[in-house]
């Protein structure tokens, strides 16, 4: 008997997360949550493409889930901020699921849910003493590029004063019109600017990553300022998502600027665009991590990952025997051990 793994939400990360629970020894697969109901009743093994698991996939609801025991919840939704269910729906969910007695591992922020002033985190760490659980928020970004990489850099330095991340992403192949076109906002009016719920679900998630960044240099941010530019299209742009339209939104860019003592201390910036050839003075695709110190350390480079969705499933299943292990309450990337490919290793 392995580890007993729920699985909530059979999307784009959430297939690709059932697969590697699947595929894992020491993991035992004990149940499915989707929210549409044409998947419900079928074996889970079909929704990933493996072979039959015995596993039915049954409703997105707290009490199915809870009723096959899982030790942990690998919880990888379409935000709930940015769905019909509204933004306070996805700690609903995981205070009911932490408190139910299961950890939960989710990819839809609560990297460090102390940023906001709602009191999620106080809420969120009561349903752990409650329950016994711990919660862990991961991810590719946020969870990994702009907090864990940066952090793992600084260790080369005798002296920081500044760390700099930036993202650089190209979306003409992103197939999602939910995504692209009514979640980021892209052909949208650059007049009326970004949806407010968008601007505040996006701003509360990076703020979550400069104060984990923050906490790991063992400072207290006094101030973080968001600064966003759009531009429009100066022609029709074609993309896997729709048409994008002259005159409506194909660029963004967005940072985020933490002040301590009167200067910048940290800095985080990504850089959407919906074409190849939006704004071809911003930044290059890629990824770039710096560290302003002594010594100084750059790290810089164009494409460097293939499938991003999958790096995100895998930073979630990768951690459950961590978080399984791991002391009752909100528990940071700070707080676990280095977490590997363990047993992944292809012989």
């Amino acid at each position: 008997m392995g580890i007993r793994v729920a699985l909530w939400s059979t999307g784009e990360v959430g297939r690709q997360a059932l697969k590697m629970v699947i595929d894992t020894p020491g993991l035992e697969l004990v149940g499915v949550a989707a929210h549409g109901a044409a998947k419900h009743g079928t074996d889970a093994g079909e929704v990933a493409g493996r072979a039959a698991t015995g596993i039915a996939i049954g409703p997105a609801d707290v009490g199915h889930v809870l009723g096959t025991e899982p030790d942990v919840v690998v919880h990888c939704p379409l935000p709930s901020a940015r769905t019909e269910q509204g933004p306070g729906h996805d700690t609903e969910v995981i205070a009911a699921l932490l408190a139910g007695g299961t950890d939960v591992i989710t990819t839809v922020g609560y990297v460090w849910p102390w940023a906001y002033d709602d009191g999620r985190a106080e809420r969120l760490e009561a349903a752990c003493a409650a329950g016994g659980s711990t919660l862990h928020g991961t991810g590719l970004n946020p969870g990994f590029q702009n907090e864990l990489f940066p952090l793992v850099l600084s260790r080369l330095s005798a002296r920081v004063d500044r760390i700099y991340v930036r993202e650089s992403t190209v979306f003409d192949r992103y197939p999602s019109p939910t995504v692209i076109l009514d979640m980021m906002g892209f052909g949208g009016d650059p007049g009326a600017g970004i949806d407010p719920t968008y601007r505040t679900w996006l701003d509360g998630l990076f703020r979550e990553s400069v104060l984990l960044v923050a906490a790991g240099l063992g400072v207290e941010v006094e101030r973080i300022d968001l600064d966003v530019e759009l531009t429009a299209a100066e022609v029709e742009r074609r993309i896997a998502a729709g048409v994008i339209a002259p005159g409506t939104i194909d660029g963004q860019r967005w940072s985020w600027s933490a002040t301590i003592g009167g200067r910048e201390v940290i800095r985080l910036e990504t850089v959407f665009r919906a074409h190849p050839e939006t704004q071809p003075d911003w930044p290059s695709p890629g990824f770039v991590a710096e560290v302003a110190g002594r010594p100084a350390v750059r790290f810089e480079v164009g494409h460097w990952i293939d499938g991003g969705l999958l790096a995100t499933a895998a930073m979630a299943v990768n951690a459950v025997p961590a978080v399984q292990v791991a002391p009752p309450g909100i528990r940071s990337a700070l707080d676990l051990p280095v977490i590997t490919a363990r047993g992944r290793l292809a012989v």
